[in-house]
């Protein structure tokens, strides 16, 4: 795909979320051989885009990642994240070098603030009074992203999780915003109303997270009872689903979004592939979207990932794929922080 910003960009349609490499707390153990394999298989299949972050199991996702891109790095496609608390000039130069480190490469080709600089959003990275109360300011962060880049340590400059308001404050101070990475999936369609076509507008590419929600579009989970507490912990649960890790006080949309999944359930029988197949597929139909994370824990669910993005849905699923989730989005509206009160949200 081609960014109005000058950059030339080449994206595959799908991209690999490492999130779960190196194994960690929230995703469990995950297997080395299989990321070997997994990386392997992705770049002799092109998909060549993978996806980390210095905060991912505490830098072992990037660990793990450089591990499996031995020999391979030149047709790899790596981006990774700096988080906010980090984004004073010094400090943000040296998580690069760190992120470099780990990774075992001397550039990236990616680098994107991880989230915006906000007390809200700091929060989550840091409990350091200091940093909360004096955050780094969006000025010298993105200063430090271009002299990263003038250097050859980075290719190109991302953000994630930025609003339009955050867009344009990053704008001021950065020409050469390539990339606004989003949740977007059947369930989460908050972008579709502003930022996607504020992005489009500007060159500004999509890249999408969280295209199966954490499991519950792959029609691994019947009823919302049988989501792990931990995992359901979104505004498209009820507050008292997460068992002390929700935060959004929100009564959820729960009929809506389980609604949906008993209609792709229906449909991928129908159409004879899988519900995950179906929710990727959809996310792809979106011509906005310039490439899908998906997590790929093992050559098999790569392999099921790899035949989505082969899938053409025919017009009428599409339609009733979006017919059907309206609901959802009706309920949660077009704030895209899916973790906050919708009032009270660290994107805008």
């Amino acid at each position: 795909m081609h960014m109005g910003n000058g950059n030339q960009l080449s994206l595959s349609r799908i991209g690999i979320g490492c999130w779960a490499f190196g194994g960690g707390e929230y995703w469990g153990d995950q297997n080395q051989k299989d990321v070997d394999t997994v990386v392997r298989v992705a770049l002799e299949r092109g998909l060549t885009v993978f996806d980390t972050a210095r905060m991912y199991n505490n830098g072992a996702s990037e660990i793990s990642l450089g591990k499996a891109l031995k020999g391979l790095r030149d047709r790899a496609f790596v981006i990774s994240k700096v988080s906010p608390a980090r984004a004073y000039r010094k400090t943000l130069r040296e998580e690069c070098e760190i992120s470099l480190r780990n990774l075992g490469t001397d550039y990236l080709d990616m680098y994107m603030m991880h989230w915006p600089i906000n007390p809200l959003g700091i929060k989550h990275f840091t409990d350091d009074p200091e940093i909360i109360n004096h955050p780094p300011a969006t000025e010298e962060a993105f200063a430090a992203l271009g002299e990263l880049k003038k250097e050859g340590k980075i290719r190109h400059i991302g953000v994630s999780n930025y609003g339009i308001t955050q867009l344009k404050e990053a704008a001021r101070f950065c020409s050469e915003i390539a990339v606004n990475e989003m949740p977007y999936n059947i369930i989460s369609r908050a972008i579709e109303a502003e930022i996607m076509p504020y992005c489009a507008e500007r060159g500004i590419g999509i890249i999408s997270s969280m295209t199966l929600q954490q499991g519950v579009l792959a029609g691994i989970y019947g009823t919302a009872d049988d989501v792990p507490p931990h995992q359901a912990h979104s505004r498209h649960f009820a507050q008292e689903r997460g068992k002390g890790t929700s935060r959004h006080y929100e009564a959820g949309a729960e009929k809506e979004v389980f609604q949906t999944v008993a209609v792709l359930r229906d449909l991928s029988a129908e159409l004879g592939v899988s519900v995950a197949q179906l929710s990727v597929a959809w996310v792809l139909a979106n011509s906005r979207i310039a490439c899908a994370l998906i997590g790929s824990r093992n050559e098999r669910e790569l392999d099921e990932n790899i035949r989505a993005a082969e899938l053409r849905l025919p017009a009428g699923a599409l339609e009733k794929i979006n017919q059907v989730s309206l609901g959802v989005l009706q309920k949660l509206g077009n704030n895209p922080d899916y973790y906050e009160n919708s009032k009270e949200s660290r994107i805008y």
